[in-house]
């Protein structure tokens, strides 16, 4: 069989699996099953999903998996304290979930949520060829709420550790986040599997950013290989709002994540920082839009990744300037580092501008370490492996250094000393 082609129908893909049953508006359910009926996975004949096969993942048929109670997710923990929620192949796991009580702070379950507080739902999210979404959306186990209120300040971390736990089994969650007005909070996202293998986490996030609000999300997707991993963020920001985004893929055979921020009011500011390590026969594809929709506003854009072994990795950023949105400073770049032959990258960043008064800029580099700087350190006493570790954490630095949060921070390097023996 060719590698561009699958047999595979995303019906029989979803046999073992079971529609949701969370109170989701019945024509999102009608339109994400019309969407998924009689469609084959896609392929790399698609733009979409050109440099990324899907041919592995189309040939699973995963089931939905119990919980275990003994779960322990303390290795797995980014924050010691405030609220912490365990999504354990994609449903709640309560006994291991820690609730408290924060002043302007509100999460709930889908499944406890009002038909008001769900109203959203599907606004931000694109189903038409986006299978993933209508995936998620038709076959959706549980939901989380969460809820900032008007001028909250929330200082105590807010957590979500997705765990998969189980062989071949599909874990199907979706995230609805809204920030009120002049709000500020940080939400950590984690991602890891503990003896699970060809089991698939589908996870779609849809953030509403409101007038004056600072959100930060931080992702650290650290899954063992043999999982897969499909990631979708859908945001949306409204005037004088700052929106920030860090992810950082350490693991997983294949992952994906879609970003998508919508920039519809004036004066904002949107951030995205990725950071990519990949060995063995990982792979990870990185396809983000920033869509500036009002004038005088700000966007910067910095994606780095370092290639070992035989991994493979994708970079497909797109930053559009609408015709009304003038006085925008859009800045994108994407380096990256094979360390052998046989590592590849594709990377094609993309502007798309349609008014006439911005400043925007948009790079990719793409090249081996720089051997007369390993030479030169071999010279003063360090042998060639550390030589090598160094200029790599220099590169990858750049970017890991945007975040100053310093619980994830530390869990990042825990992870990076442990395969690279990096003290940062």
């Amino acid at each position: 069989m060719s590698e561009t082609q699958t047999d595979r129908t995303l019906s029989s893909f979803t046999k073992h699996l079971r529609q949701t049953e969370i109170s989701l508006p019945t024509n999102l359910i009608t339109t994400s099953l019309n969407e998924l009926n009689g469609k084959s996975f896609p392929t790399t004949r698609s733009e979409a999903w050109k440099y990324t096969r899907l041919t592995k993942l189309s040939k699973l048929s995963p089931t939905l998996a119990a919980l275990h109670d003994g779960v322990n997710s303390t290795p797995f923990a980014i924050h010691s304290t405030g609220n912490r929620i365990v999504i354990e192949n994609g449903a709640i796991h309560l006994n291991a979930t820690r609730f408290e009580t924060v002043s302007g702070l509100t999460i709930k379950r889908f499944s406890e949520c009002s038909a008001e507080e769900l109203q959203h739902i599907g606004s931000l999210l694109t189903l038409e060829n986006e299978p993933f979404n209508a995936l998620n959306t038709a076959y959706l186990q549980e939901g989380i709420f969460i809820q900032i209120a008007d001028k909250a300040q929330i200082d105590s971390p807010i957590e979500l550790i997705h765990l998969l736990t189980q062989m071949e089994c599909s874990a199907t969650i979706r995230l609805l986040v809204h920030v009120g007005k002049f709000a500020k909070a940080e939400l950590t996202i984690g991602t890891w599997a503990a003896g699970a293998e060809k089991s698939i986490l589908n996870a779609v996030t849809e953030i509403h950013v409101g007038e004056g609000a600072h959100f930060t999300l931080q992702k650290l997707q650290s899954e063992e290989e043999g999982n897969f991993q499909i990631c979708t963020e859908e945001i949306i920001q409204d005037k004088d709002s700052v929106f920030t985004m860090h992810t950082v893929t350490l693991n997983g055979t294949l992952v994906r994540n879609n970003v998508r921020v919508r920039v519809n009011g004036t004066n904002c500011e949107t951030n995205l920082y990725g950071a990519y390590l990949l060995k063995g026969n990982q792979h990870t594809d990185n396809h983000t839009v920033i869509d500036h929709m009002m004038p005088h506003c700000n966007s910067n854009e910095l994606y780095k990744g370092v290639i070992d072994e035989q991994a493979t990795a994708v970079f497909n950023g797109k930053v559009f300037v609408r015709k009304d949105a003038q006085k925008i400073n859009a800045f994108q770049s994407n380096g990256n580092v094979l360390m052998t032959d046989t590592a590849a990258v594709n990377s094609k960043p993309e502007l798309e501008i349609y008014a006439d008064d911005v400043k925007c800029s948009h790079g990719s580099t793409t090249g081996q370490l720089d051997e007369e700087a390993v030479f030169y350190l071999q010279s003063r006493g360090i042998s060639e492996r550390s030589a090598r570790n160094l200029l790599v954490e220099a590169f990858i630095g750049e970017v890991l250094d945007k975040n100053h949060n310093q619980d994830f921070a530390a869990k990042t390097n825990a992870i990076l000393n442990e395969r690279f023996g990096w003290e940062r």
